[in-house]
């Protein structure tokens, strides 16, 4: 059993910044990743990292505003989200495939079995 536990989320204002955390119940060497689901529409990847580093953006879009980081040391998985807007109000969630798979699938591949109960992010104009 490995849980995953997010932290950080809130509610800020138009411009200002977050940073989620998700810390492992154990040491996971495998692909962890962030998704997010806004009110009314369906989950989206956000970015995934390999325990190296590596980072495998999921929407383009936001790359230059979210930065997915990784502490093997710690087992928790951040993400820096800067100039927030109102579009990315809503749950955040942390996600991780088995242990030992350290390619970072697709987001609808059904690889990522492990899900955090997800964190609140609410952005007002």
């Amino acid at each position: 059993q490995v849980d995953l536990v997010e932290s950080g989320g809130g509610s800020v204002q138009t411009g200002e910044s977050l940073r989620l955390s998700c810390v492992a119940s154990t040491y996971l060497n495998n692909c962890m990743a962030w998704f997010r689901q806004a009110p009314g529409k369906p989950r989206e990847g956000i970015a995934a990292i390999k325990p190296l580093g590596d980072v495998t953006p999921y929407a383009n879009s936001l790359k230059g505003r979210f930065t997915i980081s990784r502490n093997l040391d710690k087992n928790t998985v951040d993400l820096q989200m800067n100039d927030l807007e109102p579009g990315d109000t809503g749950i955040y969630y942390c996600a991780g495939t088995r242990e030992g798979y350290w390619v970072c699938p697709s987001t609808n591949s059904g690889d990522f079995i492990h899900w955090g109960q997800g964190a609140q992010v609410t952005v007002s104009s």
